[in-house]
């Protein structure tokens, strides 16, 4: 399959394929299969951000419940990056290798 450049922003979620579309960080060259498969890490982030808003919201105590959730926020947060510094561009996997996040 061919490849195309995205921009992403983890921050919003997204991954466009024209730059001014949206605000981005990064860049990756990804198939469509590729980009599919970022979404639907995205999509997991997005769960557990929900799960996280409604245990505040409801002021729900701090409990293993909300320590799994953390733990697969955090699981999917370095899922996202990992794919992103695989499909990135140079650029990309400095700044990515700058944060450390992957260790």
């Amino acid at each position: 399959m061919e490849k195309r450049r995205y921009y992403v922003s983890v921050q919003a979620k997204t991954i466009v394929p024209n730059q001014g579309d949206a605000p981005y960080e990064l860049e990756i060259d990804a198939t469509i299969d590729e980009k599919h498969r970022l979404e639907r890490i995205f999509h997991q982030i997005d769960s557990y951000d929900e799960a996280a808003g409604i245990q505040t919201a409801f002021i729900i105590p701090i409990t293993n419940w909300s320590q799994e959730n953390n733990d697969g926020y955090d699981y999917f947060l370095k899922q996202a990056y990992a794919l992103i510094y695989e499909l990135g561009t140079e650029e990309t996997r400095a700044h990515i290798s700058q944060m450390k996040i992957l260790k």
